[in-house]
């Protein structure tokens, strides 16, 4: 960690859910529009995080790769619903490609 790195500590399955922390304003207040979320569980944090970022504003990206579930089955389902209706998926190489390229 350096000292220009964001940090925000939530109180809510969702990290954007409108009270369950600050990481929106901060994210916002930067200029920052889109969003890549990693963690555990898929199925539950991940999955909370993904629609209320969506919810509010945020292009999200949920990657596949760097999130585990309750089970592979519910891993899955979540990418699925994220895919389906909030975000896009991608693997942690094609997100390293996406950041790589030039603007």
């Amino acid at each position: 960690m350096n000292a220009a790195d964001l940090h925000s500590r939530k109180s809510l399955y969702g990290a954007f859910f409108p009270g369950a922390s600050d990481s929106a304003e901060q994210l916002s207040s930067r200029g920052i529009d889109t969003v890549l979320i990693a963690g555990a569980l898929t199925d539950v944090c991940c999955d909370a995080s993904a629609r209320d970022a969506f919810s509010r504003g945020f292009r999200v990206i949920m990657v596949a790769d760097a999130c585990i579930g309750s089970s592979p089955e519910a891993h899955a389902r979540a990418l699925a619903t994220v895919f389906r209706n909030f975000g896009d998926v991608r693997s942690s190489e094609e997100v390293i490609e996406l950041l790589s390229a030039p603007p």
